[in-house]
């Protein structure tokens, strides 16, 4: 009995030492086919991180070329600013200098127009002077009067039809001429004045009288139906006529004196 109790033992010892190697690579096998699982499980439990990640990555990406465009916009805007800023100081600057540059031109328009306004002002007070020197009646000598007179009765023609002729008939005008501006400004038939007064000279028989710095010259007698004293109370003038100077009475306007000018 204790033969057979001792072999009984034997045999479950044996029968355990092969069972235990051959459930172990059960557990082995079964472990290798639970792996798979396992990993296609943490495969999956991956996937959606790596999505999230991918997800996280993409709004990156698109906030990358957002950002690109608002940083892009507001260097556009600062261009923008800074250019309209330096048009706007160009600008003034070239308004300051063209207010500059035309200062300097009215004031030297003002000064030019004040320095013609003071010359035409100088001029016409000349003109007045030398005019009212030449109307002025000085008071003559008794004997200036005689002879003044005699002068004068002496070349009073009685046929004045043939005694008188003309420039053309002299053969042309050959004295002094008056230059054509001052002539404007002092003869002519807006220019009348008197011969009393004046200068008086007696050269070769013929009346001789100055009038703004020149001497006139009789070289025709006068008609005979004038007033005895036409050369003191009568206006006169000197015009250019048919290629000569000739003196009209204003109370006589159709005839004409013949003279002769010189300075």
């Amino acid at each position: 009995m204790k033969l057979v109790g001792a072999i009984s033992t034997a045999v479950l010892s044996l029968l355990l030492g092969l069972a235990a190697p051959a459930y172990t690579q059960q557990e082995q096998r079964g472990e290798k086919q639970n792996h798979p699982d396992q990993q296609q499980s943490k495969q999956e439990q991956a996937k959606p991180e790596q999505q999230h990640v991918q997800q996280q990555r993409q709004p990156a990406q698109k906030q990358e070329p957002q950002q690109h465009a608002q940083q892009q916009q507001a260097q556009d805007r600062n261009s923008q600013q800074q250019h309209a800023q330096q048009q706007q100081r160009q600008g003034h600057n070239n308004q300051q200098q063209h207010a500059q540059q035309q200062q300097p031109q009215d004031r030297n328009s003002q000064q030019q127009h004040a320095q013609q306004q003071q010359r035409q002002g100088h001029n016409n007070q000349q003109q007045h002077a030398q005019q009212q020197r030449g109307n002025q009646r000085p008071l003559r000598t008794q004997q200036q009067q005689r002879v003044q007179q005699a002068a004068w009765q002496q070349h009073r023609s009685q046929r004045w039809d043939s005694d008188h002729r003309n420039w053309q008939q002299r053969g042309g005008y050959n004295g002094y001429r008056i230059p054509d501006e001052r002539f404007r400004g002092y003869f002519g038939q807006d220019h009348g004045f008197r011969i009393y007064g004046l200068p008086f000279l007696v050269v070769g028989g013929y009346p001789r009288f100055q009038y703004n710095g020149y001497w006139f010259s009789m070289v025709d007698p006068w008609p005979g139906y004038w007033a005895n004293d036409w050369y003191d109370t009568d206006d006169v003038y000197v015009t250019y006529v048919d290629n000569g100077y000739y003196l009209f009475d204003r109370r006589y306007p159709n005839v004409g004196i013949a003279i002769s000018i010189s300075m």
